[in-house]
């Protein structure tokens, strides 16, 4: 009977309208799993962040530590302050582009404990090249994307500041990290691996980023921060689905490597 039934679908599909349909069947599959649901807060799930921000606090009563990497225009800080209105944090938020961090200085305007930085995070200290399609695009990155298939053309750029994750906790003396959140657009794994330090000394208790088409042009993979993740002792690892779902992943799979823009849980054993 199985055998019969694969048959059939098997002609079925021997037609363009019939690959068609089920194009979209996963594409709204993998949507309700998070998989190319990731883009935006307030549809992708991230609200989960919140929750375990406070399931924290509950257990520590201790004041939250909160980095923001990629703040943009400050759509995941807008999320925090409204999410945690009656738990106390700190939160840094890191955005490299001299237009967009006025915009963010700006929505900011009024919040306490907040530390704005006009700079980004990554594997060296120093000034590279950021590049976007527009003033204050979401899009902006390290890497000159190649989203020509899109009508998108990175034909901006400008000089921007680097600090490390280690070289910034060091001199400001953080010593703890309860949420570390990163959206750079393909160079998350620059930002973790300027963070190792913080890394092996455990002082990083949950890690949010994302994981997307960014990433084909920076040449990074999933497996690649598996194994990050791995080597310091954070074997937590879920997706986040659109409902708030948090998805263990057991092992690594090569149908992790999904390049639409996903979000990621990770946490400290």
């Amino acid at each position: 009977m199985k055998q019969l039934l694969k048959n059939l679908l098997l002609s079925l599909s021997h037609n363009s309208r019939f690959q068609r349909l089920l194009e979209r069947n996963v594409n709204f599959s993998q949507t309700l799993m998070g998989i190319g649901a990731g883009s935006f807060p307030d549809s992708s799930g991230e609200e989960v962040l919140v929750l375990k921000l406070e399931e924290r606090y509950a257990t520590t009563k201790q004041p939250l530590c909160i980095f923001d990497v990629g703040a943009n225009k400050g759509q995941f800080l807008s999320l925090i302050v409204q999410g945690l209105q009656s738990t106390p944090f700190c939160l840094h938020a890191f955005e490299p582009s001299e237009y967009t961090y006025k915009i963010l200085s700006e929505n900011a305007r009024g919040y306490s404990d907040l530390f704005l930085n006009n700079s980004g995070l990554g594997k060296q200290s120093g000034e590279c090249e950021l590049f976007y399609d527009e003033k204050g695009s979401g899009l902006a990155s390290l890497s000159k994307r190649e989203l020509g298939h899109f009508g998108i053309d990175f034909k901006y750029s400008e000089r921007v500041t680097i600090e490390t994750l280690d070289d910034y906790c060091r001199s400001r003396k953080v010593e703890h990290i309860d949420c570390l959140k990163l959206d750079v657009e393909g160079h998350e794994l620059d930002v973790l691996q300027g963070g190792r330090q913080m890394f092996r000394d455990r002082k990083i208790t949950m890690l949010s980023f994302e994981f997307g088409g960014c990433n084909i042009d920076s040449r990074t993979y999933f497996q690649d921060f598996w194994h990050f993740f791995r080597e310091n002792g954070m074997k937590s690892i879920f997706r986040i689905a659109p409902s708030g779902c948090l998805v263990p992943l057991k092992q690594y799979k090569e149908e992790y490597e999904q390049f639409r823009t996903t979000n990621f849980l990770v946490l400290q054993d």
